[in-house]
């Protein structure tokens, strides 16, 4: 525990001065917390422009996909904050930065993580701020204690599941030499099937996105749980309450799984 303690410090301290060195260009800060609220909000323009012209997808209302957009993208958001720099990985490869990570003695995820000064996660998160506001004040919502406190575990356990896509892909840049196909792929494929209701698809398809790409894990099925949707469910819906659980053990695996694969580093050169 002490160990654990220590590297959180450790990670606050790198991210708290990455941000400050970002804080120095104010004009820059507004620009790019502008272009990810931009980027984001015109996703959820697309999907009220769908919902204005048929009123329902698969049954589910506004206020309803909104609370699926905004649960989301609240996820993205943090693992984004928190975690962003892993996706410069192979940049930090390339140029040597990893090899002088290694010799620190300061966890190399932490390092990784904070290495980047963008501020477009922030954007990213006022606008799952807005989109979730609007959620909550149209969707029919149990806001009893257990039903709040599984919201914010689901929120987290999203956030470790992208973020353990995040990591897993920087574990094969070790080995591969450009890996920014792979990571296009699987953010583009998230992005885009975890904003919709799930059900949309066939039962094929969502049992895919559960059991094999866990997409319905990271907004679907916890949102389904909340909403008193699990009727549409392909699965069992117990399962929309392992969102956390899920989360937690796919990020460990994956930590682990970098963790071997940095063992086998053998640097660029430089």
């Amino acid at each position: 525990m002490a160990e654990i303690r220590r590297e959180i410090r450790l990670y606050l301290k790198l991210r708290r001065a990455a941000l400050h060195g970002a804080m120095q260009y104010r004009g820059n800060i507004l620009m790019m917390v502008l272009a990810g609220a931009a980027y984001q909000g015109s996703g959820f323009a697309f999907v009220w422009a769908l919902l204005h012209t048929f009123g329902t997808v698969a049954g589910w209302g506004l206020g309803q996909i909104a609370f699926l957009y905004g649960m989301r993208l609240l996820s993205h958001a943090l693992w984004l904050v928190t975690l962003d720099g892993v996706m410069q990985i192979d940049y930090a490869i390339r140029e040597g930065h990893l090899d002088r990570m290694l010799l620190r003695p300061v966890n190399v995820l932490s390092q990784l993580a904070t290495t980047t000064r963008s501020l477009l996660p922030f954007g990213d998160l006022s606008m799952a701020i807005v989109v979730f506001g609007v959620a909550v004040s149209v969707a029919d919502l149990d806001w009893s204690p257990g039903s709040v406190a599984f919201l914010v575990l689901a929120v987290i356990g999203g956030a470790m599941i992208e973020g353990s896509v995040a990591v897993t892909i920087a574990g094969f840049s070790v080995r591969v030499l450009d890996t920014w196909a792979y990571r296009l792929m699987m953010f583009d494929a998230m992005d885009t099937l975890g904003s919709y209701p799930l059900s949309i698809f066939g039962s094929g398809v969502q049992r895919t996105l559960t059991y094999v790409l866990p997409v319905a894990f990271v907004a679907f099925l916890p949102a389904s749980v909340i909403l008193g949707r699990t009727g549409q469910l392909a699965v069992p819906a117990w399962l929309g309450y392992a969102t956390p659980v899920v989360g937690a053990t796919l990020f460990t695996v994956a930590y682990r799984f970098w963790r071997r694969q940095l063992r086998g580093y053998q640097g660029v050169g430089h």
